[in-house]
């Protein structure tokens, strides 16, 4: 099996659609050897901030000398991106191999008479076997949808992160935001320690399951903090009385505001490997949060002296963040806003939240099935600012919106990553830099 014959396979597979339920995941990872017991792992849930909490935890790792893979979703251009060692996305030739391995346990299943693996449980399979043949040391495991069910929920973790929880996904997780707290709560394994950002009631849904299965919970705002730093927007200082940790200062490469909570989550379980890791000191903890990437996470580019951030929000808490992030660092700027938004997302929440009175909206639809209808968005958007048009081309929607922005506007892209990997690919084909 070559790439795109790989590609052409996980594609067939859509028409088995999404499915929670470990029962799949647990025979095939059964049938291929239980690759994801051959190192150890961390598991990362969220409503938003996992991927970057999952790309700073492995960072560190991968800093401190230990061999460390990454798995994500979903990816924003290639399907490489999605298994990642020490930052190398893997060979085309590599992913290819991973999922010809899985899907050779998958037929074994079908001969068995049992169901056929999803995509997803596929791609997750994958990932475990590539990580075991290139001998990670650990790999960091990003959930795919809530956690109980998710098929990535096969690994037993050494540290489990729960970094937020807000209502999504509420059809598929209980249809309560409890519901979802269970479902994120559902990756919290017997005596493994839990670092969470939660709050309120959904805090209290993650502290009963850690009580339940003897867990220890870490909680920021408890356990440890990041304290504002008012000399430098993009530091956060970290401290744990219980790590004895008093203040530990550290520069971020990833921008917006939201981007320093998730660091302190990273951090926080980084130290708690450290006990058995001598290696993860502060010094390699500082070194990678300088330098960890994580693309379309308000991600900043110049163009012909145009200033461009390009932000994966996806829902209403992403979008929160994202205001968050560009009232801190744009606050006087006029705004141009290139938004595509899927169907199944609450849009009107999203755009009260993100757009301000007099902003200038450009509407297109992501690259996707679940496409919301651009008209509606417009229509939508047009309650709060009157500067709205609709699009229906991705590359006509951004020369549209790079007409409407000069030195006096920031434009900002946002609403899905299904949109913002298809842009990020033009500005970079277009010659954009990164900006800081």
């Amino acid at each position: 099996m070559d790439y795109k014959e790989s590609l052409s396979y996980l594609e067939s597979l859509n028409v088995f659609g999404s499915k929670l339920g470990l029962s799949r995941i647990e025979r095939l990872v059964e049938l291929l050897g239980h690759p994801e017991r051959r190192y150890g792992t961390i598991h990362v849930t969220g409503t938003n901030g996992k991927g970057s909490v999952s790309a700073m935890t492995a960072a560190i790792l991968t800093k401190s000398g230990l061999r460390t893979g990454l798995y994500t979703s979903p990816h924003l251009v290639s399907y490489t991106e999605r298994f990642v060692i020490d930052g190398e996305q893997a060979s085309e030739a590599d992913f290819a191999a991973a999922i010809a391995a899985a899907k050779e346990a998958a037929d074994k299943m079908l001969a068995e008479g049992l169901e056929q693996p999803t995509e997803f449980e596929v791609l997750t399979a994958a990932a475990f076997f590539y990580f075991a043949r290139k001998h990670v040391d650990y790999a960091v495991v990003e959930v795919g949808l809530g956690g109980l069910l998710d098929s990535t929920n096969v690994i037993t973790p050494e540290v489990a992160v729960v970094t937020n929880v807000a209502m999504e996904h509420a059809d598929r997780c209980g249809g309560t935001l409890e519901g979802v707290a269970h479902h994120k709560a559902g990756i919290i394994k017997a005596g493994v320690p839990v670092v969470t950002a939660a709050e309120g009631m959904t805090l209290d849904v993650v502290r009963r399951k850690a009580e339940e299965e003897g867990a220890d919970i870490f909680v920021l705002g408890e356990d440890f903090a990041v304290l504002p730093m008012k000399q430098a927007a993009g530091m956060i200082e970290f401290s744990s009385e219980l790590l004895g940790i008093r203040a530990a200062h550290y520069a971020l490469a990833l921008g917006g505001a939201y981007q320093r909570r998730n660091a302190a989550l990273a951090v926080m379980a980084a130290e708690l490997l450290a006990g058995t890791h001598p290696s993860i000191t502060h010094e390699n903890i500082a070194a990678a949060l300088r330098s960890a990437a994580w693309p379309g996470r308000f991600e900043r580019f110049t163009l012909d002296g145009k200033r461009i951030i390009i932000d994966g929000a996806h829902n209403p808490a992403g979008a929160a963040a994202l205001r968050e992030s560009l009232d801190a660092a744009f606050a006087d700027e006029a705004r141009v806003l290139l938004i595509g938004i899927l169907e199944d997302k609450d849009y009107r929440s999203m755009l009260k939240t993100l757009l301000r009175a007099g902003d200038r909206v450009v509407v297109t639809p992501p690259m996707s099935l679940r496409a919301g209808d651009p008209e509606n968005l417009a229509r939508a958007a047009r309650e709060i600012t009157a500067d709205v048009e609709v699009v229906e081309n991705a590359q006509a929607a951004l020369e549209r919106a790079l007409s409407l922005t000069d030195e006096r506007h920031i434009l900002c892209a946002a609403g899905s990553l299904y949109l913002i990997g298809n842009l990020r690919c033009l500005l970079l084909e277009r010659g954009a830099r990164h900006d800081g």
